[in-house]
């Protein structure tokens, strides 16, 4: 599988470099993440200026985790997180037929 690498003042790194083992049943499969750039609905969703506002604020946030918190409040917000998790989530009936890995 192609690895994402980054490139930081140090220099390069790589996905691998920053999840630990807990992080890794979060991982979502690259194949999976391009889905979103092929997504109409998610796209639409991106037009809207106050939501494109939320995750640059969110991106640029010290404290994400707790600004995310208050965002899951947002029902705009709330539209974009389950539409992505939408996409990159298979339906559960395809995911009764993929054996864990």
């Amino acid at each position: 599988m192609p690895r994402l690498c980054f490139l930081r003042a140090g220099g390069p790194w790589s996905v691998e470099d920053i999840l630990t083992d807990e992080d890794e049943q979060d991982r979502v499969p690259l194949h999976r993440l391009r889905l979103l750039g092929e997504s109409e609905e998610l796209r639409a969703l991106l037009l809207n200026p106050h939501l494109r506002q939320l995750l640059q604020t969110l991106d640029q946030a010290e404290d994400k985790s707790s600004l995310m918190k208050k965002y899951m409040q947002e029902p705009l917000f709330v539209e974009f997180a389950d539409c992505c998790l939408g996409i990159v989530e298979p339906p559960e009936k395809e995911k009764e037929n993929v054996l864990p890995e």
